[in-house]
């Protein structure tokens, strides 16, 4: 289901994919796919697709969390992080099989290096396929603190005790609203 319905996205979406390539290539410089290791199933580290949203190079050095106001994002990262469109490349990772529709969303390891000290459980998640949506970023939004990210994390887990077809529905509607409500900053 998960690759029927990712594929039929990227066909549906092909013509906001072609905009978005266009727009993102006059906005600023650098490419217009901004690849990010990440952590998923097993542990197993791959490499998350997304629209780039930022200036080429923001992240110099020690990852930065970022935030709505983030000097670092283009005019155009703004408008597609408010429509979570930067999201639609992980379509690919979907099909590729790194990722799932619905699943917590999967971190950077700096990052869950910090989380562990206060959550060790985190390594929980490592059980299910990480996900484009998950109750974590509806409830949450963009995780800019570590605190949010251990909240989020928290609903992840009651997520994956609890998954079921009714739930992920839930949260694929939930994030629909989210995205046609411009709610996703």
């Amino acid at each position: 289901v998960d690759i029927f319905v990712s594929f039929f996205s990227l066909v549906l979406l092909s013509p906001l994919i072609i905009y978005f390539y266009i727009a993102i290539k006059f906005d600023s410089k650098g490419p217009v796919i901004f690849k990010q290791e990440r952590i998923g199933l097993h542990g197993k580290s791959f490499e998350m697709l997304k629209f780039r949203t930022m200036q080429v190079n923001a992240e110099k050095g020690t990852p930065k969390l970022s935030s709505s106001n983030d000097e670092r994002i283009t005019n155009m990262g703004r408008f597609m992080r408010k429509y979570r469109f930067d999201e639609i490349p992980q379509f690919i990772n979907v099909i590729w099989g790194d990722m799932s529709i619905v699943g917590p969303r999967p971190e950077r390891k700096f990052y869950i290096d910090q989380i562990i000290q206060d959550a060790p459980y985190y390594c929980l998640l490592y059980r299910i396929r990480p996900g484009l949506t998950s109750w974590g970023p509806i409830k949450i939004g963009y995780s800019d603190t570590l605190e949010k990210m251990i909240e989020r994390l928290n609903y992840d887990i009651v997520y994956m005790e609890n998954m079921n077809l009714l739930t992920d529905m839930k949260i694929i509607l939930s994030t629909l609203e989210i995205i046609f409500g411009g709610k996703g900053v």
